[in-house]
């Protein structure tokens, strides 16, 4: 019997992508399942281009809790035999309450035709953690393969992570992006941004960068918040194009994927690298939960015991030296890094 899924994860960017990484998990346990995927409108595109996606629900923004239940009926009449929240917040929740109610769940104790996994959020070890410092966490935390863990409550496997070919519109790229397809040299990816600034290598390492590789082109990469990567064109304009706040999460994407490589710190990009196996360097600082997954993306980071003090980036850092541990990751050290 063909097996119909359910995915539920909203947001984030990073998130999405890396929990991307559990359907091939899915497709190993069921190979002639259906995956539908629920999230929010900003992030229907993306998630189009994976190929295992045949389905993608959205929850639009303004929309409220009544729009929810009313989505949340249409799912019902789509007869899922596999729900997976993947994010496990309040309206998660109530779309279990429609979806998998109570007698539904008390049944399927006996009968498995119909299953609700969840991941957790581990609470606990996240206050642990961010609040005293104690880390009971794995080490490195790959968050792909986080999200593939709930599927081990229903049958036993080893945790492997594979990279996946995303299939991108590329007719309408080339109205966007005409010079990726005419042959220019070949160019590394840069996303000097992230959500918080704790987690953004200085500004001036990745000028220093451009610098020691006088033979490379790069394009940069960003959001329109990210005024500050003009500076990084201006530094160089004949190798360095800026493109932050110029494109679409679809077409950032296609852009890394016709990279040489992506040097990132811990952003969405560079777990789309990851998820695409496109070679990279992360750029790992604070942060507990962004380790990449595929042995394709190196991974540059210091020891020091107040790593990792935060979960994406929030808070401030206790160092003396602020951003101590961003700051000892040195571009000569990344310049010796690329291909």
């Amino acid at each position: 019997m063909k097996e119909k899924i359910l995915i539920i994860r909203f947001s984030s960017f990073g998130d999405i992508v890396q929990c991307m990484g559990a359907l091939s998990v899915v497709k190993s346990l069921y190979p002639n399942s259906e995956i539908h995927w629920i999230t929010k409108g900003d992030f229907v595109s993306l998630l189009e281009l994976h190929p295992d996606i045949e389905k993608v629900w959205s929850i639009q923004k303004g929309e409220g809790l009544l729009d929810l239940i009313k989505l949340g009926v249409k799912l019902n009449k789509e007869g899922y035999t596999l729900f997976y929240d993947a994010h496990l917040n309040l309206r998660s929740k109530v779309l279990k309450f429609i979806l998998f109610p109570f007698w539904r769940a008390f049944f399927s104790l006996f009968n498995k035709k119909v299953v609700w996994i969840s991941r957790s959020k581990s609470r606990l070890k996240r206050l642990l953690l961010f609040t005293f410092g104690v880390n009971l966490f794995e080490r490195p935390f790959k968050g792909a393969l986080s999200y593939q863990k709930p599927f081990l409550k229903l049958k036993k496997f080893p945790l492997k992570f594979k990279k996946r070919e995303w299939i991108f519109n590329q007719d309408n790229i080339l109205k966007v992006l005409p010079f990726l397809f005419e042959g220019e040299e070949p160019f590394i990816a840069l996303a000097p941004s992230a959500a918080w600034e704790m987690k953004r290598w200085p500004l001036d390492y990745w000028k220093k960068t451009i610098e020691l590789c006088p033979k490379t082109k790069f394009i940069i990469l960003g959001g329109p918040g990210d005024h500050f990567c003009q500076e990084l064109e201006d530094f160089d304009p004949e190798r360095v194009r800026n493109l932050a706040g110029k494109l679409n999460l679809v077409d950032s994407s296609f852009v890394v994927s016709r990279s040489e490589m992506l040097i990132s710190a811990d952003t969405g990009l560079l777990h789309v690298a990851d998820q695409m196996g496109k070679k990279a360097i992360a750029l790992i600082g604070p942060t507990a939960f962004g380790y990449p997954s595929g042995p394709w993306v190196k991974v540059l980071e210091v020891g020091l015991d107040c790593r990792p003090c935060t979960k994406d980036g929030r808070g401030y850092c206790k160092n003396k030296v602020y951003q101590s541990c961003l700051i000892q990751i040195k571009p000569e050290f990344v310049s010796q890094n690329i291909i």
